[in-house]
């Protein structure tokens, strides 16, 4: 009876309801016996409960009994006599809920190893006597979330699985759970669906199937909740619980969209669409015309919002909507790239069309925007998302816009160059690249702004044609693109060993080679005269031979070699070009990548051996194809350029290889441009070096220049 309510108190300390609050902490202190503190410890936890303590008495009360007093009555198995069995394991979360209360505390290693005993409660707590325990818990949960190592603490000590379970169940406290879970997944999503995949999806199955069956505004409610739950990784429609996820997600989505709908309830539909975007792609989206439809109709929206936001911007106004307008910006993403799906495409002929009009409106809208940006709001995501998705338009749409992206330029390069000034270069991002790269990443952190990452697909459009091309080079984007790669160069190399699988980093390089390329090409006086070339000059002779023999990185090793040899054309008066030891290995790196680039093998339909592209080359030789002929031109340029060049070729024999080569393999097997390619090089060295002329002539060179049709190194080989 003494732990009930309205129990009468021991006999000892009769009256002690009506004692102070003070005299009950002096009795916890000096208690003589555990009826005396347990008689003390219901009037402070009466008090605890209703709320009535500032933190400085709460703190006197952790004070008074520390943790040891809780201990035991957590462990404590034998209530008084004629209370719940419960008792004292109640008393003592109140205590604990108490503490936690105070932010130092709730951090405790004390309180932290209690999280598998909270976990238990939570579990094993379905008695309609055992809500307050419940609230305790949870206010206990509540805390250690809060604090430095409490989030790691409560995914580790399987927390996240206990929370999915009491929402699926709707066991009392459900709406905390979920509270919590949102909460946890806001800052360890990652390790969250890591280690607790299949609750979560328990989770998501039952938030799908309320969204698919509300009818009310629980409906938007839940548009909102949805992408908290939704992963980038694993992909859910790996998963056939995961797959039914979507599909419900999308009827429901079908449903709103195709209603009318005022913006307060659009903007929500429109970001779960969007959050569905990041983790699927378009694979959550049927195929055939519904589907198609429901695809066209997003992109649309998203363009129409785009518009509506951005063409005649009202600060206030923007600022209130930046969220919906980025998540417009991941449709807007998703329809290009179905625009240009040749295989399988979502969208037919006709609406790739519609949209692709609807879009260029829309980016026209974005580049109006950017170009009214003031210097104090380079700093906003917002403006990061909106050029990050400028560049994803200029990537693939080089034909619409041309004027408007000409006058946006200056801006573009400006900003990229202060946010690389700055730092703020990606090192190795996704690869499911959306939208939301620069903004916030899984786990809740600012990712790396890296404006000129996103931005070089278009620069590489627009250094091809002239008037583009005038402003990027007096804006100065080919200093800061040299230096952007040499930056990301050392970022590819920083780690010990070989080299990572192909990443953004590496895929920067390549296109950064590319645009370099181009210049190289259609403004041969900068390379001249631009001395960042002289530093891109010396990285790449030091880099082609580390590059080379690492695995699964020949279109890099392709770009380097090709783009080196094609300013060494023009750079050739350069010191670092002259005899260095870098020059020759430079050389000899790229003489092996040209002339291991095809053998022969046998050819089954006409029983000979054909020339064929290496199987090393084979899985690349798309990307690399064309490098590869530009690189025989330049090789051949070279020749006649630095004199010790036809020595590099001799020590690699490959005048030896390819005269066996051209000998063995049936000639029809070889097409005329590479005949012409081989020809380019082999006249240089004849033309220049004895003693390749020689090697070419022991190896029966006349015979096969004959054969092949080297009019021009057949001539050559014949002078005496």
């Amino acid at each position: 009876a003494m732990a009930s309510d309205s129990g009468a108190a021991p006999s000892g300390v009769a009256g002690a309801r009506s004692v102070t609050l003070k005299r009950c902490l002096d009795v916890l202190r000096d208690a003589k016996n555990d009826s005396e503190q347990f008689a003390a410890l219901l009037l402070v936890t009466k008090a605890v409960r209703a709320g009535e303590l500032d933190s400085k008495t709460r703190r006197q009360i952790f004070d008074a009994i520390g943790f040891t007093f809780p201990n035991r009555l957590l462990t404590s198995r034998e209530p008084p006599s004629g209370c719940p069995e419960h008792t004292f394991r109640a008393l003592g979360l109140t205590l604990l809920a108490c503490f936690c209360t105070d932010p130092e505390l709730a951090g405790h290693s004390q309180i932290l190893n209690k999280i598998p005993t909270f976990n238990d409660i939570l579990v094993s707590s379905c008695n309609p006597d055992s809500t307050s325990m419940i609230d305790d818990v949870y206010q206990c949960l509540t805390a250690v979330l809060a604090t430095p190592r409490g989030p790691r603490e409560l995914v580790t000590k399987g927390t996240v699985s206990v929370l999915c379970q009491a929402y699926v169940d709707g066991n009392y406290g459900s709406d905390r759970a979920l509270t919590l879970l949102l909460g946890l997944l806001a800052v360890a999503e990652a390790k969250c669906w890591q280690r607790d995949t299949p609750h979560l999806l328990a989770v998501l199955s039952k938030l799908s199937e309320e969204f698919l069956k509300a009818e009310d505004m629980t409906k938007f409610g839940l548009c909102e909740l949805l992408p908290h739950f939704i992963p980038l990784s694993p992909p859910l429609a790996q998963d056939s619980q995961g797959s039914e996820c979507l599909h419900r997600l999308y009827k429901g989505l079908a449903n709103i969209l195709g209603s009318k709908l005022s913006q307060s309830q659009r903007d929500p539909a429109l970001k779960l669409a969007a959050c569905l975007m990041q983790a699927c792609g378009s694979e959550w989206i049927p195929a055939g015309s519904t589907g198609s439809k429901f695809l066209a109709l997003l992109v649309n929206l998203a363009c129409v919002e785009v518009r509506l936001t951005l063409e005649e911007p009202d600060p206030v106004e923007v600022e209130g909507k930046k969220e919906v307008v980025t998540a417009c910006y991941v449709l807007m993403e998703v329809g290009i790239q179905e625009c240009l799906k040749e295989e399988e495409p979502l969208l037919e002929e006709a609406q790739k069309m519609q949209l692709i009009r609807i879009m260029e409106e829309a980016f026209g809208a974005v580049i109006f925007y950017l170009r009214q940006v003031k210097q104090e709001e380079l700093q906003d995501p917002f403006i990061f998302a909106s050029v990050r998705i400028l560049g994803a338009w200029m990537a693939e749409e080089t034909s619409s816009l041309k004027q408007e992206i000409c006058e946006v330029l200056p801006f573009l390069i400006r900003y990229a160059k202060k946010l690389f000034k700055e730092g703020g270069t990606a090192e190795s991002l996704p690869q499911t690249d959306g939208v939301q790269a620069g903004l916030v990443s899984t786990e809740g952190s600012v990712l790396p702004r890296d404006a000129l990452r996103f931005l070089l697909p278009g620069f590489c459009h627009l250094t091809a044609e002239d008037r583009p091309r005038g402003i990027l080079i007096s804006e100065g984007a080919p200093a800061l693109l040299c230096d952007y790669f040499l930056h990301q160069w050392e970022v590819l190399t920083s780690k010990p060993g070989s080299l990572t699988p192909l990443t953004s980093t590496e895929m920067s390089l390549q296109t950064a080679c590319g645009i370099f390329l181009n210049l190289v090409v259609t403004a041969p006086d900068l390379i001249r005269q631009d001395k960042t070339f002289s530093s891109l000059m010396d990285m790449l002779l030091k880099s082609l031979p580390f590059l080379l023999p690492q695995k699964d990185h020949l279109v890099l090793a392709a770009n380097v070699a090709t783009l080196g040899l094609m300013m060494a054309r023009i750079l050739a008066s350069s010191p670092v070009l002259w005899g260095t030891q870098s020059a020759k290995e430079f050389f000899g790196a790229a003489i092996r990548f040209l002339s291991q680039a095809h053998t022969a093998q046998a050819d089954p339909s006409s029983h000979c051996l054909a020339m064929v592209v290496s199987p090393a080359y084979a899985s690349a030789w798309d990307d690399v194809r064309e490098l590869w002929f530009l690189g025989m031109q330049a090789l051949a340029s070279c020749v006649s350029l630095f004199p010790w060049l036809p020595q590099a070729v001799l020590q690699a024999q490959w005048l030896e290889g390819l005269s066996e080569l051209l000998t063995r393999v049936a000639p029809a097997s070889v097409d005329f441009e590479l005949i012409a390619a081989f020809q380019g090089v082999l006249v240089e060295l004849a033309r220049v070096s004895k003693p390749c002329r020689e090697v070419m002539l022991s190896h029966r060179g006349e015979e096969w220049a004959n054969l092949y049709g080297m009019a021009a190194l057949e001539q050559c080989l014949s002078e005496r």
